[in-house]
């Protein structure tokens, strides 16, 4: 299983703030976590702006994710 979150506007919009998913076989692509995630809630992400994390490691769309990661889903943010 991979345990998904998310975080503040992704959260609010999506409705949720985490799920699990089951892994497909030989793993996924955080962006397909993401297309999975969508069809779990039933909302799409695609077209806000993300930041993404496994296991508390920034990483890009690409990255893989295997059984037992943590993916996270979150807005940039920024600060003064």
């Amino acid at each position: 299983m991979i345990h998904v979150k998310f975080f503040a506007s992704v959260r609010e919009r999506i409705g949720m703030g985490e799920i699990f998913l089951p892994v497909p076989e030989g793993g996924v692509t955080v962006a397909e976590v993401l297309a999975l995630a969508e069809g779990e809630a039933g909302v799409a992400l695609q077209d806000a702006h993300l930041l993404a994390a496994v296991n508390l490691q920034h990483v890009s769309f690409a990255g893989v994710v295997h059984d037992g990661d943590e993916v996270a889903f979150f807005p940039p943010v920024t600060g003064g």
